[in-house]
């Protein structure tokens, strides 16, 4: 089992820096690369609410489930 974070087509999307991004959520520039390189174990649903927010989204344009 995958699960890929989208963050990056987002931001692209959206023309937004990681910086603004970061600073948007509430979390480092580091934790949004955790999580735009795949290496994040969890998220917590609060910053998941504050990431939909931020690039007006569902967590399931977020999220996405890609199989082996």
């Amino acid at each position: 089992m995958a699960i890929r974070v989208n963050i990056d087509l987002l931001l692209a999307q959206r023309k937004m820096s990681v910086g603004d991004f970061a600073q948007a959520v509430g979390i480092t520039p580091a934790n949004v690369a955790v999580l735009k390189n795949g290496r994040a174990k969890a998220i917590r649903f609060s910053t998941l609410d504050a990431i939909c927010r931020t690039l007006d989204c569902q967590p399931g344009d977020i999220l996405e489930w890609v199989d082996d």
